[in-house]
């Protein structure tokens, strides 16, 4: 496997995941009312905790596909 593979894999892996980001930020945006009415039957935690932990979610994946996703192919375009 050389350079160029790894290059692309972690392009199509942050593009992927950006992709999942967004869909998944329009779903909370969208839908955030019918989520939190499901997850009301399982975990009673008021509206404003259900918001923050949404927030929490979206930005923890976010940090994590920078991390993981992003910063490496950066990284591998220099290289390369």
């Amino acid at each position: 496997m050389d350079i160029a593979v790894v290059r692309e894999f972690f392009k199509w892996c942050t593009i992927i995941n950006m992709a999942l980001l967004m869909f998944s930020a329009a779903i909370v945006a969208c839908t955030g009312d019918w989520i939190y009415r499901k997850q009301g039957a399982w975990y009673k935690i008021p509206r404003e905790t259900f918001n923050v932990v949404m927030y929490c979610f979206l930005g923890f994946f976010k940090l994590l596909i920078i991390v993981f996703n992003l910063v490496p192919y950066i990284a591998l375009v220099i290289v390369g």
